[in-house]
């Protein structure tokens, strides 16, 4: 009888200090769990830390606040949502992966010249073994492009070309010119060039001719495509290249301070009609050297560069 009142006394004990000690360890797993990010312009530091440690598989929370400016956050090539942060305020998110690799966030919102220097890196480890698949370089690499020289237009349209008028004369058009090879590796001057000596073709006036040419851009592009395009435009591009592309955008004087030129100006048909599809991706992916264009390639997915691409020559295309 004593030995069971001894055992139910301990139980009860044993119970009691689980009961007492719950909370705190909750409590302790729970802030274990939590990162406190800080915002602040880029001169003054940008994202404090600037590297975190994540798991596959294990959510990862985040408490995110401003020290200056109202700032964004997001992180590349995934599909969690964008979200403000905001100074003196938390801004709770949970995120998780299921691939480890080096995952960049930054900020969304244009707070400054500098502004495409808040990035910092989410390192996630885990089990998964890693892909023995080699990587595929991009296409500017492959073709050996030279995305540094300027690539000005050997031929320029008198008017703006148009696509539905090529579309009149395409039953005409050889279907090499449709091809995704041919379309990413010439610019539209050089197609230009070459329907204008094409047999097939030789009755077409210089207007007609420029309409295939905006034809054959209309054909490898959606217009859901031209949508994702051009919300990544005015979200990522606008504020240095001008929502028209004009190279006019509110920080274009500031970039011209920094890097003694202005950024591009895509209403150029001069400099936009010399650049094939695979440069422009190019420039996006690894940034401009020397002109203050930021590297998007840990930030787009290729979809959305080539949705980009698109995009941009409906600044010389209708």
């Amino acid at each position: 009888m004593k030995n069971s009142e001894q055992l139910s006394r301990l139980l009860i004990t044993v119970g009691l200090l689980i009961v007492i000690a719950l909370p705190f360890v909750a409590r302790s797993v729970d802030t274990q769990d939590i990162v406190e990010v800080h915002a602040r312009m880029a001169e003054s530091g940008g994202w404090m830390p600037g590297t975190i440690q994540a798991q596959t598989g294990i959510p990862l929370y985040l408490r995110l606040t401003s020290d200056d400016v109202m700032h964004g956050f997001a992180i590349g090539q995934s599909d969690n949502p964008a979200v403000d942060v905001l100074p003196g305020k938390i801004t709770e998110v949970t995120v998780a992966f299921d691939k480890p690799g080096t995952y960049t966030y930054y900020c969304t919102r244009w707070c400054g010249p500098n502004h495409w220097r808040m990035r910092g890196t989410i390192e996630v480890t885990g089990n998964e073994m890693p892909s023995s698949q080699a990587i595929n370089p991009p296409l500017y690499i492959k073709l050996n492009l030279d995305i540094d020289t300027p690539h000005l237009a050997s031929a320029t349209p008198a008017v703006i070309p148009d696509a539905q008028r090529g579309a009149i004369f395409s039953a005409l058009l050889p279907d090499s010119y449709l091809l995704p090879d041919y379309y990413l590796s010439h610019s539209p001057a050089q197609v230009y060039l070459d329907v204008q000596v094409d047999p097939a073709l030789a009755t077409l006036s210089n207007s007609d001719l420029w309409g295939l040419v905006a034809y054959i851009w209309q054909s490898n592009t959606t217009p859901e495509g031209l949508t994702e395009g051009q919300r990544l435009f005015a979200q990522n591009c606008a504020a240095c290249h001008g929502e028209t592309g004009n190279g006019d955008g509110v920080f274009s004087a500031d970039i011209n301070a920094l890097a003694g030129k202005y950024p591009a100006n895509f209403s150029d048909p001069a400099s936009l009609l010399g650049a094939g599809p695979a440069l422009l991706q190019g420039k996006i992916l690894r940034g401009g050297m020397g002109t203050g264009m930021p590297s998007w390639g840990p930030i787009f997915t290729n979809q959305q560069t080539w949705d980009l691409v698109s995009y941009l020559y409906t600044f010389q295309f209708k």
